[in-house]
Order: structure tokens, then sequence, then C-alpha cells
């Protein structure tokens, strides 16, 4: 299996001790605290789950400027985004060596984590300036990415985390939130040896199951993690149980058995194009996947990214800074010629009325007013469990 980035074996900053776990809660109580960011308390997760091995904590200034000009920390380890809790208000923690991290996302705030304060930072207009232009490759504050990083506060609060639980990510979703170090654990149970990975943050349709098995033929799979996103979306996308139940129907019927694990991960998107690509290929190679699907517009919105710039930013990143290998996938969709879905680009006798594609809007469209969607577009039975949500959204 292929080594965690950074180090031999995982680190995952969650404290497994049941005893010294309760001391640190009881401890807690008598700290300094502050209520973090959505984002922080996804981070918080993140390094809870090994996810993102081997950071000890929280970025401070210095490192965080590093990785968002040139993708590497100030002691030049290779490292995608800045990883950051950052608040508008830091004087309830001021001069404070220890603090406890209080939750945003579950009722009563509980405590998340504690941290040992290395340093708190001012960034100056021109630094968040930099950082977000570096990170999301524009400025526009309609971008979802740039909204969150922009609003969230230019204080910074670096220094190391022990994670006391998982957010509401582990009670929630049960049956799919699971740890980095969960994952590894099952792919070696399953005894598989070259595994891909595919990001979603969307229901599975034929193009993304084409995509999958497609990947998985062409570096003879063992297996595939379909790995969802969790956290907080963009307004309009579809909510985290919706897509799961979509997804799971879809393994279900039209996988062979034994073949997919469907799990998730507790983070808020970042809809970073390329960067936040690359930031997936970190953390699936942490679970233990050899290899990640990368497809058309990979963790874009809008037309803020081309097409393939996920894809390219890979082209200057070596084995010396990642293991993992990335399987590059073109836009995919059903070929009614062919009858089967391919990728759009592995053909030059299609016009485009040879090509069951459909727009996303069109698409919520018709299953709002309880349209079926083509069978090629789409498997019925998750289609049907889609309709459902999109009509009970459409009679509230």
């Amino acid at each position: 299996m292929i080594k965690p980035h950074g180090s031999d074996t995982l680190n995952p900053l969650y404290v497994e001790d049941d005893a010294k776990r309760a001391g640190l809660i009881k401890e807690a109580a008598g700290l300094p605290s502050i209520v973090i960011s959505s984002a922080a308390a996804g981070n918080a997760v993140m390094l809870g789950s090994g996810y993102f091995n081997p950071l000890t904590g929280f970025m401070n200034k210095a490192d965080a400027m590093a990785v968002a000009k040139d993708m590497h920390m100030a002691n030049g380890f290779f490292w995608p985004t800045p990883v950051l809790s950052m608040v508008k208000d830091a004087s309830a923690i001021k001069d404070a060596k220890r603090i406890a991290l209080l939750d945003p996302n579950v009722a009563g705030n509980p405590v998340i984590a504690i941290q040992d304060v290395e340093a708190i930072e001012e960034y100056t207009d021109g630094e968040m300036k930099e950082m977000t232009e570096s990170i999301f490759r524009t400025l526009d504050m309609d971008h979802p990415g740039v909204n969150a990083f922009n609003t969230v506060g230019k204080i910074g609060i670096s220094g190391p985390i022990q994670v006391l639980n998982y957010s509401y990510f582990d009670k929630e979703f049960p049956e799919t939130f699971r740890t980095a170090t969960q994952i590894r654990d099952e792919i070696g149970k399953l005894g598989w040896e070259t595994v891909v990975a595919f990001q979603t943050r969307n229901p599975m349709h034929r193009a993304h199951e084409g995509l999958t098995k497609m990947a998985m033929e062409a570096v003879n799979a063992d297996g595939a993690v379909i790995h969802m996103l969790l956290g907080k979306l963009k307004k309009g996308d579809i909510p985290a149980d919706v897509r799961d139940a979509a997804i799971r129907k879809m393994v279900e019927l039209y996988f062979k058995p034994n073949t997919c694990l469907i799990t998730g991960y507790g983070f808020d998107m970042l809809y970073a194009g390329p960067k936040e690509a690359v930031l997936h290929a970190v953390f699936r190679q942490n679970m233990g996947c050899t290899h990640l699907i990368v497809g058309r517009d990979h963790a874009g919105v809008g037309d803020y990214y081309g097409g393939f710039d996920a894809q390219t930013i890979f082209d200057d990143i070596t084995k010396d800074d990642l293991l993992i290998d990335i399987y590059r996938g073109d836009h995919t969709a059903y070929s009614k010629k062919l009858k089967k879905v391919i990728m759009m680009g592995s053909v030059t006798d299609h016009t485009k009325d040879d090509w069951v594609f459909l727009s996303g809007t069109k698409v919520r469209e018709m299953l709002a007013a309880g349209e079926d969607l083509p069978p090629e577009f789409a498997r019925p039975e998750v289609a049907k469990i889609l309709m459902g949500y999109y009509q009970s959204e459409a009679n509230k």
C-alpha cells in the first residue's frame, strides 16, 4: 500500500485513548476558549482523521504565505493550500499559551480540540489578497471559496492541536464518515494494492460511473474508494444525505460486488479548482489510494478555471512531492453511436447530437417537475432518489 504523505506511518491528531481524551475535555473547561470558523473546524477534523498527515496543527503566517505562493512550506515541505484557523477577534485568548477550540457547527459549541498557541498573527489586506489570488486564482467575492476565505477574519492562530471529536460528521453520517486510518485499514483487510479514489461533492450520474470504471480498468485496480465531501457546500448543491443514498444505490446495482468502498470526509468545500485538486491528491495518498481520478473542472465552480487546469497543475509536481498517481479524465458522456459512456475526446466522428448531455439546470428542472431523466444520463434508481429530493424542495 502507498505510504502516507511525509511520513512512514499515519499520525492522526485525534486522541484515541478514552482516559486521556476525558482528561483533556476536563482540562478544556478551565482554558481560555474561542469559537473557530467552520473552515477551521473542518481543518481540525481533517487533522484529527489523518487526512492532513503529517501536519501537527494550524499553520503560521510564514508557512501559510509560502504554501499559497508555491505549494511548499517555509521549510520546503510540499503542501498545496494553507491550513489555517482565522478569527475576527482574538482578544478572548490574548497571551494564552493553551486554548480550547469551540465547534461552530454543533449546538452549544462543544470543544473540538485543544491548541498550544505558538503565534497569533494579523494578516494585512495585502497578504490576504496575495493568498486569495494564489489559492483561488481570482479575487471575485462572488466565488464561494473566496467569499468564505475572506469573511472569517484576518487573525491567524497557529500551533499544534489535539483533536477531541469529529464534529457532527461521525454522528450524522455514521455509515459513511471514515478517517484516513479506517480507510487504510479497510483497504488492507481487502488485500487491495492498486486503489483508485473518486472525489465527489455531487451524486454520480452515468458519466461519473463510467469514468470510475474506466480508471479502474486502465490501472488494473483492485478496487475504488468513492470518497464524498460531507461538509458545507455552496447554495444549490445537493445535501450529503441525498448524495450518499444515490451513490449507494448506484454502487449496489451497477458495480461488481466488493469492488467499491463508499466513504466520506468532514471538510468544507473550497471550490479552489487546481489547488484543491492537489489537496485532494495529498489526502487520498494519506488514506492509501495509489491513484486519484481528476476529471474535467475538478473542484471548480462557475467559469473561474479552464476545463483541464486541475490536471495540468500536476505536470510540475514530482514524486519528490507526492507519490500518488493521477488518472486524467476527459469530459465523459453517453454516446448514442456506441451505446455506452466514453470520453468525448476519444472519438472524432461524433456530432453534438450523438451525445446524451444535460446541463445541471436542466436536470434540476426535470427532476423538480417529476420528469424522468434519460436512462443514458442517469440510472433510473438514482434519478428516483434525486427526484424525491427536488420535488420536496419545490413543494416547500
